[in-house]
């Protein structure tokens, strides 16, 4: 009886993991590429000026942040 190869083994699993994690980094990249070139192209010109459909500006008074909130850390 041959005595099983468990490094041959080993190698084989890991190749394969590298093999699945390559391609999905290449399905993640197509998908950043499609939407990156999908945000660079320009919209169709509308027939109603931007001006018209803008609210009017209002005079916003400055945020004021809310109180800070400390929560005890665990003993």
């Amino acid at each position: 009886m041959p005595k099983p190869n468990y490094a041959f083994e080993k190698r084989q699993r890991e190749l394969a993991k590298k093999k699945k994690q390559d391609e999905k980094d290449a399905r993640k990249r197509e998908a950043r590429e499609a939407a990156a070139a999908q945000e660079s192209m320009p919209t169709p010109a509308s027939p109603e000026p931007q001006e018209s459909r803008e609210l009017p500006a209002v005079a916003e008074s400055p945020a004021i942040p809310g109180p800070r909130i400390h929560r005890r850390q665990p003993s």
